[in-house]
């Protein structure tokens, strides 16, 4: 054992261990509710983004990452102007503008998209505050940033710990915006997928109602994983890493 290691003892608290449960069904069920959505559409990930023009594979991760950047000073304003809304608003909200975006074939699609983005955002953002923290504070940007590091449920979990990531970042605007390139290459994949998808008109809108649906769903099931883990280490005083290495356990044996 290298110096410094700590050793934690086994969790005995029923009430923390029932809530972990919850937290691993939650975030099971998020999983397979995208790629249900995924498999609906008859087309595997690499065909999805073999139809996106060149031009735009090649610029998607550059538009990602804007997207990401502006979705934050967007939900900013729109926080004060604007109360947060129930699960079932964002994700109806959400829906009706893949729709939309859709509906316009690839050119639609793109202009949707970062709005799209923003919703997610203020969503994730509202489901902060839900658990007790402030998304005005830059630790909480942070933290709901690592949410969209999940990537979406069209994309594969490569095993990219993004919780390790915002843990060695100071807390400055600067490691805000190292941590978006981080996110960006991964989210682009599954952003790219969503615009191929809705790249032909009236199909398109089909497609692009589902795909943010599932989108939507997703990442508030996430966001309140992630989340719920943080209140739970707080309100025990408990390692959050250890905690999380508890959960990861948990989905991994119940799938």
């Amino acid at each position: 054992m290298s110096q410094g290691t700590a050793i934690f003892p086994p969790i005995r608290d029923r009430a923390v261990l029932s809530e972990l449960d919850a937290l691993a069904a939650r975030h099971r069920a998020a999983s397979g509710l995208g790629m249900q959505v995924l498999a609906a559409l008859g087309d595997s990930t690499e065909t999805l983004l073999g139809k996106l023009p060149a031009r735009v594979r090649d610029r998607l991760q550059g538009a990602t990452e804007a997207a990401l950047d502006n979705a934050f000073a967007a939900a900013a304003v729109s926080r004060g102007v604007m109360a947060d809304r129930s699960d079932w608003v964002n994700t109806a909200l959400a829906t009706a503008m893949g729709a939309a975006g859709g509906l316009g074939g690839l050119p639609g699609a793109l202009a949707e998209l970062p709005l799209t983005v923003t919703v997610l955002l203020r969503a994730i953002q509202g489901i902060a505050q839900e658990h007790g923290f402030d998304p005005a504070d830059e630790a909480v940007r942070i933290e709901c940033l690592a949410v969209f590091a999940s990537a979406g449920p069209m994309v594969e979990d490569d095993g990219t710990d993004m919780g390790l990531v915002t843990a060695k970042l100071t807390i400055t605007g600067a490691s805000l915006q190292a941590l978006i390139a981080k996110v960006a290459p991964r989210l682009s994949v599954a952003l790219g997928q969503k615009l191929a998808a809705q790249a032909t008109p009236v199909l398109g809108a089909i497609a692009g109602a589902a795909i943010n649906y599932s989108f939507t769903s997703y990442y508030q099931d996430i966001a309140r994983v992630h989340f719920g883990l943080k209140r739970l280490a707080l309100s025990h005083d408990l390692d959050e890493g250890f905690l999380r290495e508890d959960l990861r356990a948990r989905i991994s044996t119940r799938r």
